[in-house]
Formats: structure tokens, C-alpha cells, sequence
């Protein structure tokens, strides 16, 4: 019978979050209940209570998660500067000689705009803000434009510096030395953040690179995505005004990034680097006003304050799923699917998939990550491959019809006239193309592993 206490609480949650309740107040409540269920039936020991105070306080000093807010800002500063908009034209004019190359340009912007917020609802409303009116003057099909505009948003799981790394690889490296510990390995192997940014190159370069190819491949079938020449639909640029738009916030990217991957600087010292140099270039453009400091300031607030209050919840919900006695029901269940670890860890993909459509990641992350992931990790499977599967796994979940994150996301800014079957049906090649590469990092998990390996041993 006490095996059916997590398994409850878990369903519970599940439903609770179904009436729209808030994520954060669902987690922390449903688990407080449960936890008093579980005192009063004497299924969850008093001394385990205790021990919950402790975890939020570390969640409050964790080093790691203070790169969240400053990785939030440096994004915010970078859209709200205007300097997304300079790179959509600039690359719109360096690509313009290729059919689609306004989808092309979406592409290339979109995985540096995903790749400094990682927060997917705001890089696609800015794309689709941004780039539709002029892929729709440009007289694209429908279908490629919204499926490129969507399916780029979703790059932030991947790219990195993504929050979404940062968040997984936080969860993934605790999880990680604990299954250690309880082995034996008393000096256990540390998975850092930098190793999931550097497992994650790979793989989102991949996904960039196959966009590309699917857009030139459209682009030469059907006459209706061809772009016109620059002079029809905007004033020339010249090759100075090209470089100033692209070199800062490449440069910008290359520091941050470059700084991890080097181990110059932690992820929170470089997301300060970050969020400083976007502070620059924006003074550098000089078109911010008071009013739009203030907004980015308060922008920032409210994610962060959204992301910690979920992690919140989400750290009292696994505890008391724990002292329940959850982590042994997973184990068991787990480990007798058939398959061995093979079949474990395609129910665990598959699961996390399906929960995509209700859930964002940052809820996927702080409550099914550390369900599951320990015991995988007694199973033998490599933590940074295992982070890497679910980002794409996740980006995969978030376009899928019909209830896909992006999707509601570009319904909400695209002109009423644009069927939303027309989003649907484009975002289906994307979605492809995102399978084939869940398939092969499974096939050649080396895709996530070799650069780790490379760089840190």
C-alpha cells in the first residue's frame, strides 16, 4: 500500500496542474499536503520534515543558479536595444541572393537570440514580431515561415549558453555525486555546466546546419520562397553597417561562451561578463530610454523570480516524493522494463516528451530530472548524453501539435488571416529534422560526449 504514495502524489500534481492553477504554489502545496498525509499514516518519517528548510536555503546560495537573472538580462538587453532587429536585417541582406534567405537570416538570429534568453516564448514572439511582416511581403509560403519562425524559438533548449543548460546541469551534477556516494566512489566525477554547454555544440550546430539545408532545399522546389532583390523590399546596406551589426553580439557570444568552455570563468562570472557587455551595447546603440532600462530591470525580475519560485516547489515536491518513498518505486519500475537500460531510458525520453506538452521545462527539469535521472545513473548512463537527449527531446516536445509551447506562443502574434493549420503543417519538417538528430545522438551518443571529453577528460 505505501508503494501508492508517491505514485498518488505525482498524479495529483498532474491533475492540479491541469485547472491552471500556478506551477510553483501546485508543487509546494501538493507536496506539504502529502507530506502531512504522510505524518498522520506514519508512511513518511517526522525527521525527514526537517530536513526540507535546508533544501531551499541551498537552492538560495547555489553559485550556479545566480547565472539564471544575469543570462535573463543579458538577453532582455540584447531585444530590447534593437540589436536582434540590426542582425535580422544584416544577415537578411548577406543572405539575400539565396531563395529563402530571409528564412535563412531567421535561422542565424534566432539561434543567438535563443541562445542569450533560453526562455522559448520569448524568442519566438520576437522573431515572429520581427521577421513575419517581411517574410510575408517577401511573399513566403506561410507554412515555411511560421514553421522556420517556431522551430528556431526552440533552439534556446540547445544552444548554449542556455538557461536550460544551466538549469540541467545544476539538477544533473547534484544528482550525479549522490548516485556516486551511495556507490562507494568517495572521490565522485563532477558534471559541470560547462560540459553540458560543451556536449550541446555539437548537436545544436547540427540542428542549425539541417535548417539551412531544409530552407535552401525548399527554396530551389518552389518558386514562392525565393526572396526579392534587396532594393524591392528594403534600402541597401553597406558592408560597414553589416559588421557593426553582426561583430558585437557575435563577439559578445564568443566571450561568454568562450570563457566557459576555456575555464577562464565560471557560468555565473561569465553570465556577468554577459549581462555587462549587452549593458554596453546597448549605451553603444544609444536608443534605450529610462523607461526601457527599467523594463528590462523589471523584465528580468519577473523571470527570475517565476524560474526560483518554481525551483521552490519543485525541490519540496521531489523531497517529499523521496520520503515517500518514490525513489524506490521508480527504481523498481525502471528497472524491470524490458530493455535493461536501453528500454528504461526510452520510456523515460517518451515520458518526458509527453509531459512537454503540459509542462515547460523548468518544471520538467526541477521535478522529473531528479525522479528519474538517478536511477539511469545507477544503470550506467552517461550524465552530459543523458542532459544533452532530454534539451533536444524537450525542443522536440515543444513544437509537436497540437499542444506545443511555440506554437500558442506565434498563434498569439501572428496576423489573424494566417491559419493556424498553416503552423501546424510547417512546423511538421522541423519536427522531422529534430527526430533525426534525437536518433542519432542515441545511435552515436559520441555527438554529445567527444568535446566534453576533449576538453575537460
Amino acid at each position: 500500500m505505501a508503494d501508492w504514495w508517491p505514485i498518488a502524489l505525482f498524479v495529483c500534481v498532474i491533475v492540479v496542474l491541469m485547472s491552471g492553477y500556478p506551477v510553483a504554489f501546485v508543487l509546494a502545496g501538493t507536496a506539504l499536503i502529502f507530506a502531512g498525509l504522510g505524518l498522520l499514516f506514519g508512511v513518511m518519517d517526522s525527521s525527514f520534515i526537517m530536513l526540507l528548510p535546508n533544501r531551499l536555503y541551498g537552492i538560495m546560495i547555489n553559485p550556479t543558479l545566480m547565472a539564471v537573472p544575469l543570462f535573463v538580462l543579458m538577453g532582455i538587453l540584447l531585444e530590447k536595444s534593437k540589436l536582434a532587429e540590426s542582425l535580422l536585417t544584416a544577415l537578411a541582406t548577406v543572405f539575400g541572393r539565396f531563395r529563402g534567405g530571409m528564412a535563412i537570416a531567421v535561422v542565424m538570429v534566432g539561434m543567438l537570440l535563443a541562445a542569450s534568453t533560453g526562455i522559448v516564448g520569448a524568442t519566438v514572439v520576437t522573431l515572429g514580431v520581427l521577421a513575419l511582416p517581411s517574410m510575408r511581403k517577401q511573399a513566403y509560403d506561410m507554412k515555411l515561415a511560421t514553421g522556420c519562425i517556431a522551430a528556431t524559438g526552440t533552439l534556446g533548449q540547445i544552444i548554449p549558453p542556455s538557461i536550460a543548460l544551466v538549469l540541467l546541469g545544476d539538477i544533473l551534477s547534484s544528482t550525479y555525486q549522490q548516485v556516486q556516494l551511495e556507490l562507494g566512489n568517495f572521490s565522485p566525477k563532477t558534471v559541470s555546466v560547462g560540459d553540458l554547454f560543451a556536449g550541446a555544440i555539437i548537436p545544436g550546430l547540427l540542428l542549425v546546419a539541417a535548417y539551412v539545408v531544409y530552407i535552401l532545399v525548399r527554396g530551389r522546389g518552389h518558386q514562392n520562397v525565393e526572396a526579392p532583390s534587396r532594393d524591392q523590399t528594403q534600402p541597401a546596406i553597406s558592408t560597414r553597417e553589416i559588421v557593426l551589426a553582426l561583430l558585437p553580439p557575435l563577439a559578445l557570444m564568443m566571450l561568454v561562451l568562450g570563457s566557459i568552455l576555456s575555464g577562464l570563468a565560471t557560468p555565473t562570472e561569465a553570465a556577468a561578463v554577459g549581462a555587462f557587455g549587452a549593458a554596453l551595447l546597448a549605451l553603444w546603440r544609444g536608443n534605450m530610454s529610462w523607461y526601457s532600462w527599467r523594463a528590462c530591470a523589471v523584465e528580468t525580475l519577473h523571470i527570475t523570480s517565476m524560474v526560483f519560485l518554481i525551483l521552490f516547489g519543485a525541490s519540496l515536491f521531489s523531497a517529499v516524493f523521496y520520503g515517500l518513498g518514490g525513489e524506490d518505486v521508480v527504481k523498481q519500475s525502471l528497472t524491470q522494463l524490458p530493455g535493461g537500460l536501453m528500454g528504461a531510458t526510452l520510456f523515460v525520453m517518451l515520458l518526458i516528451f509527453l509531459l512537454g506538452f503540459i509542462l515547460d521545462f523548468i518544471e520538467i527539469t526541477f521535478v522529473v530530472v531528479p525522479i528519474v535521472a538517478p536511477v539511469l545513473f545507477f544503470m550506467g548512463l552517461d550524465p552530459v548524453w543523458l542532459g544533452i537527449m532530454i534539451a533536444v527531446n524537450l525542443q522536440t516536445s515543444f513544437l509537436t501539435p497540437p499542444f506545443g509551447f511555440a506554437l500558442f506562443y506565434l498563434r498569439g502574434v501572428v496576423p489573424s488571416d494566417v491559419a493556424t493549420t498553416d503552423i501546424y503543417w510547417g512546423v511538421v519538417p522541423f519536427i522531422c529534422i529534430q527526430l533525426l538528430i534525437l536518433v542519432a545522438l542515441a545511435v552515436w551518443p559520441q555527438l554529445a560526449t567527444w568535446l566534453p571529453s576533449q576538453l575537460y577528460g
